[in-house]
């Protein structure tokens, strides 16, 4: 038997000598989901037994080998949502939470939306569960992402559909979903090739990471795509690269959008690009 405090400690001290970014969280974390208790609830939690001190101990190990914290936990936060997550699968960031955010605020009680390369569903399922009575589609390519996919969208209001963005029939099954769409939104692969990425970033399926030389190559197609899908008065907004926000904007003025503005996330990045269809 130990005190969770004391096992803190030294897998705190590991995680850190591993060059993990925030140690003594996801010790905490981590612990948590062992004892199966809150992580607020930690330090008046009883003793770990010796099997759950191994369990421990093995999770601990695996994240000192930089294995993403969310592909060992099996699920990943996301506003109100905690989403099943994994290999094959992008884990969705806390930054586009700021993207969902001003979705949820553009669309309103009844909106039609569309989320294009959902991955995890993250975007889309987010305005599903804070947009009263909205109407949501939710597209992906990757058939491993859409086993996440549709997982995460069970028992929700959204429907998935199977497709990439690039079939040229695409906008016509949508519109037979929803009969016009009110907001688009997007985190697509948008990393350019040959980008160096952190451990964990280098963990998401490259399907969902890169987009080109200059990471733009999809988002050149996304952004017609997007004005054909919006009604007139419609609305969207496109997560980039942090060095793609004049790339993006200029893609989506070009495709007839209009009051297109660059967004920056808490750390002053360059982080999505919204735009109008006239109405």
């Amino acid at each position: 038997m130990q005190r969770p405090s004391a096992l803190l400690a030294a897998a705190s001290i590991t995680l850190a000598e591993a060059g993990v970014p925030s140690p003594r969280v996801d010790a905490e974390l981590l612990l948590a989901a062992v004892l199966g208790v809150d992580r607020g609830r930690l330090p008046i939690a009883d003793a770990a037994t010796a099997e759950q001190i191994t369990q421990y101990r093995t999770l601990i190990t695996r994240r000192s080998a930089r294995e993403p914290l969310q592909h060992i936990l099996g699920t990943a936060d996301f506003g109100p949502l905690t989403l099943a997550v994994g290999p094959g699968v992008f884990v969705p960031r806390p930054e586009t939470e700021l993207l969902a955010d001003w979705a949820a605020t553009t669309a309103g009680p009844g909106a039609a939306i569309v989320d294009l390369c959902a991955g995890s569903g993250a975007l889309g399922l987010y305005l599903a569960a804070t947009v009263p009575g909205a109407r949501v589609v939710l597209v992906e390519r990757d058939p491993a992402a859409l086993v996440y996919l549709r997982r995460n969208a069970a028992g929700s209001v959204a429907t998935v559909l199977a497709a990439d963005v690039r079939e040229p029939d695409l906008p016509q099954r949508i519109e037979d979903v929803l009969s016009g769409v009110d907001v688009v939104v997007c985190n697509p692969p948008y990393v350019p090739t040959g980008a160096v990425l952190d451990r964990e970033a280098a963990a998401d399926p490259e399907l969902a990471l890169f987009s080109g030389a200059d990471g733009l190559d999809l988002i050149r197609d996304l952004a017609p795509l997007t004005a054909r899908l919006l009604r007139r008065g419609g609305a969207a907004g496109i997560e980039h690269d942090d060095g793609n926000g004049a790339g993006t904007a200029q893609l989506l003025r070009e495709a007839g959008l209009t009051e297109v503005r660059e967004h920056r996330d808490l750390a002053d990045r360059p982080r999505f690009v919204t735009g109008r269809m006239e109405p």
